[in-house]
């Protein structure tokens, strides 16, 4: 690889950072993840720019020729960031570190560039390039990241033991970016992640759930769900998942590892969005089959009713691992509860009622639904995933023909609560619901069009059989 990336080094951020290092006669450098981006031709949006001595000083003179009017300083790290145009860039001092074994706030000391790239947390990213006019663009790679990025390896500048256990988001972050980059982690780096995995109990879950969002949005989440699950980092802080290993038999009879059932499903998903709480819909989906698991002498294994009890089990996950319990909470456990449906079609005669009652749950999520129930269908056996998936495209076909001629999505009935007590002369009351409900019904059963005539006919009817009388 080149020893030399000016050539790269065309934004106006780096012209105007060479200029005021060297008429300052400054020691600083591009460094870290941005570096390891531009040799990988990967595109990257952040700018570190590590500076022995001030950063902060550095920030407000390239601020300043820039014509950037907020900087954000931050006395305390002493580092300072400003957003121009299209990049975040962000100067920090050369640094050492120290830590104490039961804490993640590091003893900070000023430093030079190779105290800094010492405590980096990968060789890939310990990499730095010169701001200097004198030596603009030279890299400097003390560790050989170039080499480990040719051969697509992850490790640590010093030794793994150390780097996890001073800060053990580390491990995290190393499967995250062997997913990403489709590296491998370097065997003495792995097992020292399976060695320090308890030490993960002294991160935030805030922090660990974000590198675990990043991993299910990479290209093939499983890669790293596998890793996550091989050196038991999964096992402190996602148990339910855990559980899902495992096949056990009886008297002839197995079920699917359900672990590697949901990474598939999880993988084919990616395929087809990158919604990550769709991402998520799939990894949930089949949660609750160990605590539904039963076997019966002629049926074999069950698990019924995993959809419903998964559903439940959503919001408490969420909440643990600290993921938003607002409307993409509902909408995960929607999906969850929801995800059986559409193949219970595809096995059965795909009647109209069915498809409405579907449509109607579903509302604006069907599609992410169909999309769901597709992934989920895995076997080893070609054939049988060639029927599903035909008779799966005429449930889709159905849910469309169904759509267009009924509205059932997201519909309400024609004929509202307002209108049914002001036609009996009634205040809110049970017999309002229930006529509400039974014109639902009926639409969805197909005994009435979705349309406000049929539907007001029917409330007629309805409210005769209640014993209500029209107001007339």
């Amino acid at each position: 690889m080149r020893k030399n990336y000016s050539e790269y080094l065309t934004h106006p951020v780096f012209k105007v950072a060479r200029q005021v290092v060297t008429e300052n006669e400054l020691e600083a450098y591009v460094i870290g993840g941005f570096v390891r981006d531009l040799i990988l031709d990967r595109p990257s949006k952040d700018i570190d720019i590590v500076v022995v001595g001030n950063g902060m000083d550095l920030a407000k003179k390239c601020a300043e020729k820039l014509r950037v009017k907020k900087v954000s300083y931050f006395k305390n790290f002493g580092t300072a960031q400003f957003m121009y145009k299209d990049l975040e860039v962000e100067f920090v001092g050369a640094r050492k570190e120290s830590y104490q074994r039961d804490s993640r706030k590091p003893i900070v000391e000023d430093g030079s560039l190779e105290d800094d790239q010492n405590r980096r947390d990968f060789t890939i990213n310990a990499l730095a390039l010169s701001l200097h006019a004198d030596s603009f663009g030279d890299i400097i790679d003390p560790f050989d990241g170039l080499a480990d990025l040719e051969k697509g390896i992850i490790k640590t500048p010093l030794d793994p033991d150390t780097t996890f256990s001073d800060d053990p988001l580390r491990m995290m972050r190393a499967i995250r970016f062997a997913t990403q980059l489709n590296f491998k982690i370097e065997s003495k780096c792995l097992e020292s992640i399976a060695k320090n995995a308890h030490r993960l109990e002294i991160i935030s879950q805030e922090r660990i759930t974000d590198e675990l969002n990043k991993i299910i949005l990479s290209k093939e989440p499983s890669r790293g769900f596998k890793l996550l699950f091989s050196t038991k980092l999964l096992h402190e802080f996602f148990p339910e998942m855990v559980a899902l290993y495992g096949v056990e038999k009886r008297k002839g009879k197995t079920h699917k590892d359900n672990f590697y059932h949901t990474l598939e499903v999880l993988d084919n998903i990616s395929e087809n969005t990158d919604n990550l709480w769709l991402r998520w819909a799939a990894i949930m989906h089949d949660i609750a089959k160990p605590p539904t698991k039963r076997f019966h002498p002629v049926a074999g294994w069950t698990f019924h009713g995993h959809e419903e009890m998964g559903s439940r089990m959503v919001p408490k996950i969420f909440k643990r691992l600290k993921l938003p319990l607002d409307a993409k909470m509902k909408y995960v456990k929607k999906l969850v509860r929801l995800h059986l449906r559409p193949i219970a079609l595809v096995k059965g005669h795909v009647t109209d009622s069915a498809v409405r009652r579907l449509l109607s749950e579903a509302n604006d999520d069907v599609d992410d639904l169909m999309t769901l129930c597709n992934a989920d269908i895995t076997s080893k056996n070609e054939l049988k995933v060639k029927k599903f998936k035909k008779n799966f495209q005429i449930v889709l076909q159905k849910l469309r023909d169904v759509e267009e001629k009924d509205r059932i999505r997201n519909f309400q009935p024609p004929v509202n609560g307002e209108e049914i007590m002001k036609t009996f002369n009634i205040k809110p009351c049970s017999e309002v619901g229930t006529i509400k409900k039974q014109i639902k019904e009926a639409i969805l059963e197909g005994e009435i069009q979705n349309n406000h005539e049929e539907a007001f006919q029917y409330m007629l009817k309805i409210a005769k059989e209640l014993g209500l009388e029209t107001n007339s």
